[in-house]
């Protein structure tokens, strides 16, 4: 089993910048690939980006030049740095793990403001 704890969450203004976090716990050793979700209201879940544990990494091409994701394998931990954020970039974003995904975390909101 693997646990996922996401965290970085909040209200920014269009423009700002925010950093999420993904801790993992369990048997994280096992995990080879993680994701960022998202979710916004009345929408599907959409993939924001993956990153495998050798570092390839995938992106929505609407958050391209804009999100960097990243994780430390020693620290178990994923991360999303999001610049330039956008009014559409509000949503709850999730942290998966596996492929398909088959651990989540509990979701963290990230509301952009005008």
């Amino acid at each position: 089993q693997v646990q996922l704890v996401e965290s970085g969450g909040g209200l920014v203004q269009a423009g700002g910048s925010l950093r999420l976090s993904c801790a993992a716990s369990g048997s994280s050793y096992s995990i080879t690939v993680m994701h960022w979700y998202r979710q916004a209201p009345g929408k599907q879940r959409e993939l924001v980006a993956s990153i495998t544990r050798s570092g390839t990494i995938n992106y929505l091409n609407s958050v391209k030049g804009r999100f960097t994701i990243s994780r430390d394998n020693v620290k178990n931990t994923m991360y999303l740095q999001m610049t330039s954020l956008k009014l559409e970039d509000t949503a709850v974003y999730y942290c998966a793990a596996g492929l398909p995904p088959r651990y989540w975390g509990q979701g963290t909101q990230v509301t952009v403001s005008s």
